[in-house]
């Protein structure tokens, strides 16, 4: 018996604390403070102070909070369930990836330019792959692209996109600001904007091409 956490848990009762306040004060548990205090009768106003607190901005916060931090471990089991479904990747199934995301983040206009566009570096690393291990592209064939907006620094972004890349600055366009009202002093989502992966070569550019169709057919069964 926890006698001394028990002697202060049932004074703070009759000082009017609520049972949650108790046990997060003493470290002791809920179901604990409940047995020591259930004989303590409150007054009507420490009652009334009691329901007050539970709508104070703090304590709808603390709730808040609480439900997030739930909510969040919750989500988070999920995730971590579900990354056992998937334990390594072949060539042959980064060559389908590799595809598909240029089918949808891809240029499919400019004949004879390979250009993939995106702000998420792990598909720009990803698609670096790709082109490394499935289009056996060499590394002096490729060019780098950051879009900006005016307020952020460009010698910055471009030093993270070549990180995240591998490809040298030296191998990058110059990098192209846009100015964007609504972006203006408020805290920007990309703060190193959008990367965008060149290479030209009309032989790939065909190629993927072909590849993206061959795809569709064998998916639709044509």
């Amino acid at each position: 018996m926890k006698s001394k956490e028990k002697s202060t848990a049932r004074k703070l009762r009759e000082l009017g604390w609520s049972i949650n306040e108790i046990y997060t004060k003493l470290g002791v548990s809920k179901s604990s403070v409940s047995i020591w205090v259930r004989d303590i009768e409150l007054t009507k106003k420490q009652k009334a102070t009691l329901s007050t607190k539970g709508h104070t901005k703090e304590a709808i916060e603390k709730r808040r909070k609480t439900r997030l931090t739930r909510e969040n471990a919750r989500r988070q089991k999920i995730i971590d369930s579900a990354k056992i479904d998937i334990k390594q990747i072949s060539k042959k199934e980064l060559f389908l990836i590799g595809i598909s995301l240029y089918w949808g983040e891809g240029s499919k206009t400019r004949r004879g330019i390979v250009e993939f566009s995106n702000s998420d570096p792990l598909l720009i690393e990803i698609m670096m792959k790709f082109f490394k291990e499935n289009c056996e592209v060499p590394p002096k064939k490729f060019r780098g692209h950051v879009y900006l907006h005016t307020h952020l620094d460009p010698i910055k972004a471009e030093k993270y996109w070549s990180k995240i890349s591998r490809i040298s600055t030296k191998q990058f366009f110059k990098t192209s600001q846009q100015h964007n009202k609504a972006s203006k002093n408020k805290k920007d989502s990309l703060p190193y904007g959008t990367f965008s992966i060149y290479v030209c070569n009309t032989k790939l550019f065909l190629k993927i091409k072909g590849w993206m169709e061959s795809m569709y057919n064998v998916i639709i069964n044509k």
